[in-house]
C-alpha cells in the first residue's frame, strides 16, 4: 500500500472511531432513559437493566454506524483542508478520484458492519430480549418479587411485599398486597402465595388463609372485611407481549417468503441502512471541499441535515409499505437508489475543472 494511502487511511480511521464513541455515548445516554423509564414503569424488570441495555444498543447499531461514517469522514476532509495539505496533495497530481481507495478500505468494513447488524444482529437482539422479558415473567426472583421489598405492579396496578420464598422460588410467605381501585383502598394479606400463568400472558397471585379488607379513600367508614381460604388476584402484565410472527423479530430469511405488508417493510428498513452508508461515505469528499477563505466546518452542518432528511424518509417510507399505502415492489428503492446515484455523480464531478472558453476573435 502506497505511503499515501496508509496516512489518508489513518487519518480516516482515526476520525470515524473518535466520532462513533461520541455518537455511542449519547446513544448509550437515551437508550438508559428508555430502558429506566420501562423499568419505572414496571414493564421490565430491574436485574435485566444491563441486558437490555446493550441488547436494544445493537438494535440502534444500524442509525449510529452510517452518522458516525458520514461526520468523521468529513472531520478528517475538512482538516485536510484546514492545514493546506489536501493543497500540497492537489500539487503532487492526487486528485479527489484518487482518494477513493482509503476512503473505501474505512467505508466498505463499515458498511459491511451495519449490514450485519441491520439484518442480523438487530432482528436477534430483539428475539433474545423479548425471550428474557417473557422469561423473566415467569420467574420469581427475576420478576421483581424478592423477600423483604416492595414491588410496584404495573400500569399502576398496586404494590406486593413478601417475606419469604422456598428454595426453587414457587412459594411465597407473609404476602401482602396493596390496590388503589376506583377510589377505594384494597388490601389483602395471606400467609403464603404462589404465582401462577395460564396461557401466554395471564398471571394470577394465588393467596391462600388470608385476610381481605376494602375501604374508601375519603375517610368514609365504608368498610369490608373477610377470611378467606383462597383468592386468586389477577396481576396485569409487566410487558407488551409481541407476537411471535411480528416480523420485527423473524429472521430476514423469513420475511424473504412472508407476504404480509408490514413483513415487506421490515425487509426494506433492513436492506435500507448499509445503502445509505455507503451512499454518506462517497458524499464527504463534496460536501467537505472548501476554498481557502470559505467556511471550513459549516457543510457538516449540511452533511447532517441530509442524514436526518434520508432517516426520516426511510421511517416514513417504512410506515407506508407497512400500512399499504405504498406498493411492496417500489419498497425503499425509491429513497436508496437515488440517494446513491446523487452521490456517485457528485463524487465523479468533483475537483473537475470546468472547460476553457474560447474568446471570441
Amino acid at each position: 500500500m502506497p505511503k499515501l494511502d496508509r496516512y489518508l487511511m489513518g487519518d480516516f480511521l482515526q476520525s470515524f472511531l473518535a466520532t462513533l464513541i461520541v455518537l455511542l455515548v449519547v446513544s448509550l445516554g437515551g437508550v438508559l432513559v428508555d430502558v429506566l423509564g420501562e423499568i419505572a414503569d414496571g414493564g421490565l424488570p430491574a436485574r435485566l437493566m444491563l441486558s437490555q441495555l446493550g441488547l436494544q444498543l445493537l438494535v440502534y447499531l444500524p442509525l449510529v454506524l452510517p452518522l458516525a461514517l458520514m461526520l468523521g469522514l468529513m472531520l478528517a476532509v475538512v482538516r485536510l483542508y484546514r492545514d493546506s495539505e489536501m493543497a500540497v496533495i492537489n500539487a503532487v497530481g492526487v486528485g479527489p478520484r484518487r482518494l477513493l481507495r482509503p476512503l473505501l478500505w474505512v467505508a466498505v468494513p463499515v458498511v459491511l458492519a451495519v449490514g450485519t447488524c441491520s439484518l442480523w444482529l438487530g432482528p436477534w437482539a430483539q428475539r433474545t430480549a423479548t425471550g428474557m422479558i417473557e422469561q423473566a415473567n415467569r420467574s420469581l426472583i427475576v420478576a421483581g418479587l424478592e423477600p423483604g421489598r416492595f414491588t410496584s405492579l404495573p400500569n399502576r396496578g398496586g404494590i406486593v411485599y413478601i417475606d419469604g420464598m422456598n428454595e426453587d422460588s414457587t412459594t411465597l410467605r407473609g404476602v401482602f398486597l396493596y390496590r388503589d381501585r376506583e377510589g377505594r383502598i384494597d388490601v389483602m394479606t395471606a400467609h403464603e402465595g404462589a404465582l401462577q400463568f395460564e396461557g401466554e400472558r395471564d398471571r394470577y397471585l394465588q393467596l391462600r388463609d388470608g385476610q381481605h379488607s376494602e375501604g374508601p379513600l375519603d375517610g368514609g367508614l365504608d368498610f369490608r372485611m373477610m377470611r378467606f381460604a383462597t383468592n386468586e388476584v389477577a396481576l396485569p402484565e409487566r410487558a407488551e407481549t409481541r407476537e411471535r410472527d411480528d416480523p420485527a423479530l423473524l429472521p430476514t430469511a423469513a420475511l424473504l417468503g412472508d407476504g404480509r405488508p408490514a413483513a415487506t417493510a421490515e425487509l426494506h428498513a433492513r436492506l435500507a441502512p448499509p445503502l445509505l452508508a455507503l451512499a454518506f461515505a462517497l458524499l464527504t469528499l463534496p460536501l467537505a471541499r472548501s476554498s481557502p477563505r470559505q467556511q471550513r466546518y459549516g457543510r457538516l452542518m449540511l452533511g447532517f441535515l441530509a442524514y436526518l432528511v434520508c432517516v426520516n424518509l426511510m421511517f416514513i417510507g417504512t410506515r407506508m409499505l407497512a400500512d399499504g399505502r405504498l406498493p411492496g415492489l417500489l419498497g425503499l428503492w425509491w429513497l436508496t437508489l437515488p440517494v446513491l446515484g446523487l452521490a456517485v455523480w457528485l463524487y465523479l464531478r468533483d475537483g473537475r475543472l470546468p472547460r476553457p472558453r474560447r474568446a471570441a476573435a
